[in-house]
């Protein structure tokens, strides 16, 4: 299951070079990275406003604990739209494959098939790769930042452990839902994530682990149960259809 995954296109060569960081938990910045991730990645012009239809999937979503606005679709690249592909991961069905470099989540379904989703991948999402499951889910998490995390930013104290961490809401860097992963009983501090910042998705981010859409973390919330296997992938590239 560990065979390099290709779909027949273009391989592109993505330098990784933040694999050796200390993982240090999920949070959100407004910047992005000038990585080689980026510099390497194919220039694909973002639709123009006046051409880009947003498709149903991301309309608001008034009716949640925290209305979630409609997506500016014109901020993502339509590549990273979720959609329902051929399988290219050769995982069983039932199982989640995040491919860092090509900013893909999939979740495999019967048939051959996959749901796939763009994501943003801050530093932390590069920190771990290998295989785990998805051990619980959280709707409108709280976020608590690890203490090492707190200690070179003493401006997240409010939000610490001792303190509770952050309420869950819009500005909430968990966004609507959270995924926790965890390897042989032990969480890897690796999460999939809401986030409200639409231009990050296909990014390489400042910080943060695995982001997705609001609109795209609850439907991925409500696919996947407790226990999913989930497999992160660093060096094997899944190439996009």
């Amino acid at each position: 299951m560990n065979e390099p995954i290709s779909m027949g296109l273009p391989r592109r060569s993505v330098l990784i070079g933040l694999a050796g960081l200390a993982l240090a938990g999920c949070n959100s910045r407004n910047r992005v990275l000038s990585s080689p991730v980026d510099s390497l990645a194919p220039s694909v012009p973002l639709p123009s406003p006046s051409l880009a239809v947003r498709p149903a999937m991301y309309d608001a979503m008034p009716g949640e604990r925290f209305p979630i606005p409609a997506v500016d679709v014109t901020q993502v690249e339509e590549r990273f739209w979720r959609t329902t592909v051929d399988n290219p991961t050769g995982e069983a069905p039932g199982t989640l494959v995040v491919d860092t470099p090509a900013k893909y989540l999939y979740f495999t379904i019967p048939g051959g098939l996959a749901v796939r989703y763009g994501i943003g991948v801050g530093r932390e999402g590069f920190a771990w790769s290998g295989r785990a499951k998805v051990q619980y889910k959280r709707e409108w998490p709280r976020w608590t930042p690890p203490n090492e995390m707190v200690a070179r930013q003493p401006e997240l104290e409010p939000y610490s452990i001792a303190n509770g961490g952050m309420e869950p809401g819009l500005k909430n860097p968990l966004g609507a839902r959270a995924l926790y992963i965890f390897q042989d009983g032990r969480d890897t501090l690796y999460r999939l994530h809401g986030t409200p910042e639409a231009w990050s998705i296909g990014k390489a981010v400042s910080s943060g682990c695995i982001r997705l859409l609001n609109q795209d973390v609850i439907d991925l919330y409500e696919r996947v149960p407790d226990g999913t296997p989930i497999r992160v992938i660093q060096d094997v590239f899944i190439q996009a259809a």
